[in-house]
């Protein structure tokens, strides 16, 4: 490195900054600008991934608690009164959508109204999959910067090697004090491309395992309630 800064200060140039602000700031305005596009995606990326995991987190535990409360034994129309108020995950808003289209299908004699257990099921699909579509929401940009940003860290690459050239041919000197600031500057587009990257494939991965996990949870709780209902609206009828 001290050999380089003495190769610019004989070439009559300025010492180039290896730091990481200054080969920002030293790179051309299209490789600042892939950079500044590679961290902003890394930052909303790593924004999404904090927020899903907690937020999965939270759902799961609401779930063993709601999932506990479900099979005490208790009456389900005491637990759809306390919760109908506030469903604030999605177990309870499903055992919520399901109830109320339950006693809308009775009528004020008592009767069960009919293809009742067909409206029950197109309910409980219709709330899980409104729930997981939410859930899922901006898992998306994760999956487009997990594969594009390595290719947008690639391009800057190719402009500062090309930058690169260009500072050999106008100063007719192929010495690394040339062509040192352009190529770091391009392994860092790659670089940032990489950070960018990897976290977003990392994270959309390990989301969408637990999301598809909880999705299956919530259909098989969805079919065992259906089956109580079902259980129940036979006895009625009988």
């Amino acid at each position: 490195m001290e050999q380089n800064a003495v190769e610019a200060v004989e070439l009559g140039g300025n010492i180039p900054d290896f730091s990481l602000w200054g080969m920002f700031a030293q790179a051309d305005w299209i490789v600042q600008a892939v950079m500044i596009i590679l961290l902003l995606s890394s930052v909303w990326c790593w924004a999404i991934i904090v927020d899903k995991v907690r937020r999965i987190r939270r759902i799961s535990a609401q779930a063993d608690q709601f999932d506990a409360e479900f099979w005490s034994g208790n009456s389900l129309e005491d637990l759809f009164d306390r919760v109908r108020r506030n469903p604030d995950h999605p177990m309870a808003m499903l055992f919520v959508a399901a109830m109320k289209e339950w006693q809308r299908s009775v009528s004020g004699t008592g009767k069960i109204a009919m293809g009742v257990q067909d409206r029950l099921y197109r309910v409980m699909r219709v709330t899980v999959s409104r729930e997981m579509e939410g859930l899922e929401s901006y898992l998306s940009f994760l999956a487009t910067v997990g594969s594009t940003a390595p290719f947008v860290g690639l391009f800057g690459t190719v402009w500062g090697i090309m930058n690169s050239f260009q500072s050999i041919a106008v100063s007719h000197n192929s010495s690394l004090a040339v062509v040192a600031p352009g190529i770091a500057e391009a392994l860092f587009a790659t670089a940032m491309g990489l950070v960018a990257a990897i976290p977003a494939v990392v994270g959309y991965n390990k989301i969408s395992s637990d999301l598809g996990r909880y999705a299956n949870r919530l259909d098989s709780f969805a079919d065992e309630f259906g089956t109580i209902l079902s259980r129940q609206l036979d006895e009625e009828e009988h």
